[in-house]
Order: structure tokens, then C-alpha cells, then sequence
């Protein structure tokens, strides 16, 4: 018999609890698997072992893009990667083949991996779901819950889970300190910058304070110097296949702004403080509805974010390049990060990922405290009403029909009153013995005092028997 099998998260709550990234938090998915018969069917169902695993895939497809080289180009790229380790939820005992069940409630705790990892591949923290405009490239995450019935059947099902990681929010203080950067060119002019802070999330505002200083060894040549305009951007990089042997790169810039200068470089340099808005995606359709989301990927207001994971990763820079006459045109390259929530999103988290790692401070990973499995075996008592079934006989003496149970409840009713009357018998009859004893008592004497006494104990035995009856 085929199972029924799905996957629920706690009540009014998420199946992941914590935040990804945050080790404080114990990231973990919690939730309980359920296996029923198939709809409309109260057959048992032979459940041998059920195990339960959270797997990643990941894949690429670079030109996915490109109509022209979508088709010519080499297919689609797919890897699959266990998160954590497989729990084992059931196993039937040893002697039996399965064991038929009509529900099975099944809890578990799948704990996400936290720490750097370095060489061990399972203990890095996964990467956030994510899916790339045109499928060039996608992360997502599955419950796999699989489910053995006897010795060769064996089915899996998946159910998607999305994951993002909190490891990069803007609001964290190592994104909040001043960033310095500087090149040179011709050995005439210095470029500088400095980021007030480098992790920015949809509109907010990226502010850059920009240096342009004359080399004082080459002063002469630093004044003839024209700095025709500044422009700064946001570039997107994409390489797809990094850890292997040809690595492919895509680089496209999703903001810019110019600002015209004009003038000569003065003997004190050139400051000025620029900025631009990160750009953000529009949610909503042409119509102004907001889509319903896939299951497997949040809802961002971005079309990216900073991630890295088997086959892809995704970087940002923060590009400054000042136009020169009679010298080279400077390049100025910072990576920055990229967040998929803004700077006040942000901030809204941060009380959040404080309770979470005070309720985390009492959970033990070795020992979790689950709810016990609840597992109605067929052989059960009133087993089919966890199913909303019941068995139903029919009553001769009204021609109704009434529940099995109902039945074995009188049933039980009447033996208890029969045992009842069998033992008020079995009482009367011990009393009927004592008396019948102490008549043969009272005749034995009455025969040994003679004659004279004769009438009277015929009378004595005449009263006795009355006294019987």
C-alpha cells in the first residue's frame, strides 16, 4: 500500500528556526513527518524505516540568457550535496519484515552546519537560496524524506525549503568601519576613496568620498592635469565554475552616475563626496500584484546578493574611474557586500536574532528533547479513529446500524454483569453447603438422646426444614 507522506513545521512558525549564519542562533529546521494511507483508503501501510536529510543543488547554465546560445551551448550543469547528516526518524524491529500502521507522527531536528569549515566540506554554512535571472544559475534547498516499505520498496519525496543567511546585514559592526583605497597612475595622480560603510542592501545609499591628489616629485607635470569627470558604479560578477579548471566570468553594472568636473588639478588636490542608490527590483507585475513567491526561493528586492557557493559565486565592486587629460584614465575597484535586506529591514532583525539566541542558549545539540512519535499500529484500540473511520454492525433488534466499539462496549458491559451473578451464586451456594453442615450436625446429637427426645427433634427437624424453604 502506498503511503501518504508530508511535511509540517511547527505551529504558526517556519520549518527553519534561527538564523543561518548566526552560530549563536543554532540554525535548524524543525517539524514532524506524517504518513497516513493514500486519500480515501484505510488500508494499513507497511513502514519498514523512514530517514529524513536536508540536500542543497545547485545549478548553471551560463548561457541561459542568450537565445542563440542557449541551445549550442553545453546543458545544464547539477550537483547535489548532503546539509548536516541524515536522521533516522523509524526502523521496525529486527524480527518483523514492517510493521502496518494507519498514522505515523513522526518529530525531528535537522541542524544546519555553522562553522568555517576550512578543508571539511560539512561544516561550511550553506549558501542562501537564490535564483539568478534566466536560471543561469540556482540555489536551492529539499527536505528528503525516505520512506522504506519492506525489503525492496523504497520512495523518496522532497519537499522545498528556503534558506537565507543573516551573516552579511549591514547593521553588524564590522560592515560599519571606514574603508580605505588608492591607485596611482603615471606616477603624476593619486585616486583615493574611503567607504563610510560596505554592506548595502536595496535603496540604501552608497556615499563614496573621493581624493584626487597631484604627486608632489612630479608637481610640474600634476598641473597640467585635467580632471574631466568622476564616475562611480556597482558591477555584478558572476563566475560560474570557479573552484574548476575554466572558470567563466560575467560582469555587468546595475547603477552608475558621472558627475562632470572640469577643471584643472590644484596643487592641494581635488575632494569631493559622491553617492548613488542601490538599485532595487519591482515585486509587484505590470498590473501592480504582487506574485505569489516560489516556494523554494524567498522574495527579494534584489536581483542578487553576495554568495559563493559549489559551482557559482556572486561578488559586487564598487568602481571609481577619474578622466584625465595628459594622464591616464584611473580604475578604482573595492568589493563591497551585498545584502538582500535594506539598512532598516536590517535593523528590524537584529532584536529577532537577540531572542533567538537567548532561546538558543537552552537548547542542547546532542540532545534536542523531541516530542515522542505518535504511531497508531493497525492491532491498536479504535485505531480507525485517527483516520475518522469506524467499523459498523448491524443491530437486529432495531435494524439500525452502530459502531463496532459501540458493540464491544456492551459486550463488555454484559460480562461484567454475569460475573456479577456468578458470583452471588457462587456465594448462595457456599451458604446452602454451611447450613446443609449444620443440619447434619444438629441430627447426629438429637439421634444419640434416645427415644423420648424422638418427637421432639422430629419437630426440631420439621422447623429446619421449613426454615430451609
Amino acid at each position: 500500500m502506498t503511503a501518504f507522506v508530508r511535511v509540517t513545521g511547527p505551529p504558526n512558525s517556519n520549518f527553519l528556526v534561527g538564523y543561518p549564519g548566526i552560530s549563536a542562533t543554532l540554525p535548524r529546521i524543525m517539524g514532524t513527518v506524517e504518513i497516513r494511507p493514500t486519500v480515501g483508503i484505510s488500508v494499513p501501510v507497511s513502514i519498514s524505516m523512514v530517514t529524513i536529510s536536508l540536500q542543497r543543488r545547485e545549478t548553471i547554465h551560463p548561457s541561459a540568457d542568450s537565445v542563440t546560445k542557449k541551445h549550442l551551448a553545453a546543458p545544464r550543469k547539477e550537483i547535489t550535496d548532503l546539509v548536516g547528516s541524515e536522521m533516522q526518524l523509524f526502523r521496525c524491529p529486527a524480527p518483523k519484515e514492517y510493521e502496518k500502521v494507519y498514522s505515523m507522527d513522526l518529530p525531528f531536528v535537522l541542524f544546519i552546519p555553522f562553522g568555517k569549515g576550512g578543508e571539511e566540506a560539512a561544516r561550511r554554512i550553506p549558501p542562501a537560496s537564490l535564483q539568478l535571472p534566466s536560471r543561469t544559475a540556482e540555489t536551492y534547498y529539499e527536505l528528503v524524506v525516505s520512506v522504506q516499505q519492506g525489503y525492496t520498496e523504497q520512495k523518496k519525496y522532497s519537499f522545498p525549503v528556503p534558506i537565507s543567511r543573516y551573516d552579511t546585514l549591514s547593521t553588524f559592526g564590522m560592515y560599519n568601519r571606514l574603508e580605505t583605497a588608492e591607485r596611482i597612475s603615471d606616477h603624476i595622480v593619486l585616486l583615493g576613496i574611503t567607504l563610510p560603510r560596505w554592506s548595502y542592501g536595496p535603496l540604501d545609499p552608497v556615499s563614496v568620498y573621493i581624493k584626487l591628489s597631484p604627486n608632489p616629485e612630479w608637481l610640474n607635470k600634476a598641473k597640467k592635469v585635467t580632471i574631466q569627470k568622476i564616475t562611480i558604479g556597482i558591477e555584478e560578477v558572476v563566475v560560474y565554475n570557479h573552484e574548476g579548471d575554466e572558470p567563466y566570468r560575467k560582469v555587468k553594472t546595475i547603477a552608475k552616475k558621472t558627475q562632470a568636473v572640469g577643471v584643472k588639478m590644484p596643487e592641494a588636490g581635488y575632494f569631493t563626496n559622491l553617492g548613488l542608490v542601490f538599485p532595487a527590483k519591482d515585486l509587484r507585475d505590470d498590473n501592480g500584484i504582487l506574485p505569489r513567491n516560489k516556494q523554494a526561493f524567498p522574495m527579494y528586492s534584489v536581483s542578487g546578493f553576495t554568495t559563493s557557493g559549489t559551482l557559482y559565486k556572486v561578488e559586487y565592486y564598487l568602481t571609481v574611474k577619474a578622466h584625465m587629460t595628459a594622464a591616464k584614465d584611473i580604475i578604482l575597484r573595492k568589493p563591497i557586500i551585498v545584502c538582500p535586506l535594506d539598512h532598516a529591514g536590517c535593523k528590524e532583525e537584529m532584536e529577532a536574532i537577540e531572542q533567538a539566541a537567548k532561546d538558543a542558549a537552552h537548547v542542547d545539540q546532542e540532545n534536542p528533547m523531541l516530542p515522542a512519535p505518535t504511531i497508531v499500529r493497525m492491532n491498536d484500540y479504535n485505531a480507525l479513529h485517527t483516520l475518522g473511520m469506524t467499523m459498523l454492525t448491524r443491530d437486529t433488534s432495531t435494524g439500525g446500524w452502530q459502531s463496532l466499539e459501540h458493540v464491544l462496549q456492551n459486550i463488555n458491559k454484559l460480562n461484567r454483569s454475569l460475573e456479577g451473578v456468578i458470583a452471588v451464586g457462587n456465594e448462595f451456594g457456599a451458604v446452602e453447603a454451611l447450613w446443609s453442615q449444620f443440619e447434619n450436625v444438629m441430627a447426629k446429637g438429637e439421634g444419640d438422646e434416645g427415644g423420648e427426645e424422638g418427637e421432639e427433634g422430629e419437630q426440631d427437624a420439621g422447623r429446619a426444614e421449613e426454615r430451609r424453604r
